[in-house]
C-alpha cells in the first residue's frame, strides 16, 4: 500500500506549493510528488519572452510580464483539472496578484491603470466559483534568518548579488498574503519541521497532515 492509499488523499486531488524564495518549494514538490504517485507541475521560465525585457526595465514590462505569468498559470490550472487531477504544483497562481503584482504597484514600477486592469482581469478569471482551485495550498514558512542561510548555501549567483533588504521584504509580503488568503485550505509548514533531503522518511507525517486537511475540507463542503 502506498502513502496516498495509507491515508485515503483521493487520486484526483490537486495540492499546491507556495512560500518566498528558498524554503525549498521543489524539494516539498518532488518529495510529495513521490510519496502520493502524483505528477508534477513546475513553472515555465526558459520559455517565457518577457523575463529579459523586464529585468532591463521594471517599469515598462511588468504588466507584460504579469499578464503573461497569468495566462500561463490559469491554463496550467485548467490542463491539471482537465486531465483528473494527481498534481503537486510548485508556485501557485494566487502568489502573482497579492504578492509581486501589488509590489510593482506599491514601488511605483506598475502604473494605477495596469495594476487595476491587472486585477480586475485576475478577480474575473481566477476568483470565481467555476476556477478549479486546489484541494490545499501548503505553505512552507520559516524565520528570515534560516531562508536566508538557505538562499546563501544553495549558491544562486543571481541571489548572491541580491540586497538582504529585498530578502527581508519579500518575506514580509509573503507573510501578509497568506494570513489573508483564503481562496483554499491552507496548511503551514516550518521548513524546521522536516528535512526531506537528509530523511525521505520525514515525507510521511506531512503527508498525514494533509489527509487530515482535505478530509475536513471536504467534510464541511457536504
Amino acid at each position: 500500500m502506498n502513502l496516498r492509499e495509507k491515508y485515503g488523499i483521493p487520486s484526483n486531488a490537486v495540492i499546491t506549493i507556495a512560500g518566498t524564495v528558498g524554503v525549498g518549494k521543489s524539494t516539498m514538490t518532488n518529495g510529495l510528488a513521490d510519496g502520493l504517485g502524483f505528477r508534477t507541475s513546475f513553472e515555465k521560465v526558459d520559455t517565457n519572452p518577457y523575463l529579459d525585457k523586464f529585468y532591463n526595465d521594471f517599469k515598462s514590462w511588468s504588466f507584460h510580464l504579469q499578464i503573461y505569468f497569468l495566462a500561463e498559470r490559469f491554463k496550467e490550472q485548467k490542463r491539471i483539472f482537465e486531465y483528473g487531477g494527481g498534481f503537486i504544483q510548485d508556485r501557485s497562481i494566487y502568489e502573482d496578484t497579492g504578492i509581486f503584482a501589488r509590489m510593482h504597484y506599491e514601488k511605483g514600477t506598475m502604473s494605477e491603470i495596469d495594476y487595476n486592469t491587472y486585477t480586475s482581469l485576475f478577480d474575473a478569471m481566477v476568483m470565481t466559483p467555476y476556477f478549479p482551485h486546489p484541494d490545499l495550498l501548503i505553505y512552507l514558512e520559516g524565520s528570515l534568518e534560516d531562508i536566508i542561510d538557505r538562499i546563501k548555501l544553495r549558491g544562486r549567483p543571481m541571489e548572491q548579488q541580491t540586497p538582504t533588504a529585498y530578502w527581508e521584504e519579500m518575506h514580509q509580503r509573503y507573510e501578509n498574503w497568506i494570513n489573508s488568503f483564503n481562496a483554499c485550505p491552507v496548511l503551514r509548514l516550518n521548513i524546521n519541521e522536516y528535512d526531506l533531503v537528509q530523511d525521505e522518511g520525514s515525507i510521511e507525517p506531512i503527508i498525514e497532515r494533509i489527509s487530515y486537511m482535505i478530509e475536513q475540507s471536504r467534510i464541511l463542503k457536504k
